[in-house]
């Protein structure tokens, strides 16, 4: 470890922690700004800034909260996540810093339900009815790191075909043990120029994302929209399971979104997919659609808890208030896509967050309001797909169960 390495991973936690952008925005840009470091230096600089944040309460509970510099946090990170010695920093750190590091070592963590979860004290009353074991159990699955997930394009390959082909190029891989179309690598090999993935074979999707889409359940020559498609991930998915027949709406409210799905879509090779930008969820081109779709999948904009392994910062970015917002705009959204539903038809609302408040809540609000639609039981669609998973009325998948992002999904039927 020398001081100039030092110095960079101290600078990006102390923006990170500033919390007023996404983490990652954070270190893309600051990479931008240093074009010049080098691979491992960008490794070692990622690796300890996103480990300090997965474990910030810890650290902080560590150092004292009010003394957490971004310089303390940094030595803490690499002692602790690194499993540094105080003598490998060199001189990167004074001698006053390795005296008190050497403190900091044998130091006990505060007994906290916070610091044993890596959890905020807001999220952790909002869980729901949980014990204090399975809430720490479920943080300590959020603040691990998530694996790299593929989803093979069924329109130009089986994953048998594709698991033999990425595994004769050397690549340690896997097949996904609940998605049909699944592909767990181990590491974090860089794909973006390999040539199966340029050729639109296979695309990077958390397996928990693609059940979601397979719950939806999109069939040859239906009516399917995706109404929250963002980049367009489930939709992909969607069209390969229509095989490219019948009509595929991928609506967003964001153009910068949408714009993402556009050479994602050209790999793919899918010719049914249609992106319409939305003004609003309330938007005239939806009530062009109305009474018309067998299928409306709402993958619906939320607190993004469920993705604590990607994004540690949210937990800390979003907040009781920006929650309850969020709720208005989910009930909202739902009550607009609902509108497209023809008699007989699904529609499926899916968050990745972890929050009941999100979930249950909002699907209760809507049943109540809309005695036409009738929950699905969760387990009858997964054995529709076939998908070996037991779960009840709804999908809930957490990191220390199902080695997913959290994720929650319910299946509604329109009543003819």
């Amino acid at each position: 470890m020398n001081h100039h390495q030092l110095k960079h991973i101290e600078t990006v936690i102390g923006q990170m922690i500033r919390f007023d952008r996404p983490a990652d925005a954070v270190l893309s840009a600051y990479f931008r700004e240093h074009s010049k470091l080098g691979a491992n230096d960008r490794h070692i600089i990622a690796e300890t800034a996103f480990g300090a944040l997965r474990r910030l309460l810890q650290l902080r509970a560590l150092i004292a909260p009010d003394k957490a510099t971004p310089r303390r946090l940094a030595l803490v990170a690499l002692l602790k996540i690194h499993k540094l010695n105080v003598k490998e920093l060199g001189d990167a750190a004074s001698a006053g810093e390795k005296e008190w590091l050497g403190q900091i070592k044998g130091k006990a963590l505060p007994a906290s339900l916070e610091v044993d979860a890596e959890l905020p004290q807001w999220v952790i009353e909002r869980l729901g009815e949980q014990t204090p074991e399975q809430v720490i159990a479920l943080g300590k699955g959020l603040a691990e790191g998530a694996p790299l997930d593929l989803r093979v394009n069924t329109m130009k390959m089986k994953r048998d075909e594709l698991l033999g082909r990425l595994q004769a190029d050397g690549l340690e891989c896997e097949a996904t043990p609940y998605s049909p179309l699944g592909i767990r690598l181990k590491g974090k090999p860089s794909l973006a120029k390999h040539e199966l993935f340029k050729a639109g074979v296979f695309e990077v999707q958390d397996e928990g994302s693609q059940l979601l889409g397979l719950i939806t359940g999109a069939r040859r020559g239906e009516m399917v929209v995706d109404f929250c498609a963002g980049a367009g991930g489930k939709t992909l998915l969607l069209g390969a399971q229509m095989a490219s027949s019948g009509r595929l709406y991928a609506f967003d409210v964001s153009e910068k979104r949408l714009a993402k799905l556009k050479p994602r879509q050209a790999r793919s090779g899918l010719s049914n997919v249609h992106p319409q930008l939305l003004a609003s969820e309330n938007d005239t081109k939806v009530k062009r659609l109305a009474g018309k779709a067998d299928r409306v999948l709402v993958d619906a904009p939320c607190s993004g808890l469920g993705t604590l392994r990607r994004n540690p910062d949210l937990k800390f970015r979003q907040s009781p208030d920006s929650v309850a917002e969020l709720n208005a705009k989910q009930a909202s959204i739902l009550a607009s896509a609902c509108r497209l539903v023809r008699a007989g038809g699904r529609l499926v609302y899916a968050t990745c967050s972890l929050l009941p408040q999100e979930n249950q809540d909002i699907v209760a609000a809507f049943l109540a309001d809309h005695p036409e639609f009738k929950l699905v039981k969760m387990d009858e669609v997964l054995a529709e797909q076939k998908i070996p998973l037991q779960m009840g009325d709804y999908l809930e998948l957490k990191p220390q169960q199902h080695n997913t992002d959290g994720f929650f999904a319910a299946v509604l039927e329109k009543t003819a």
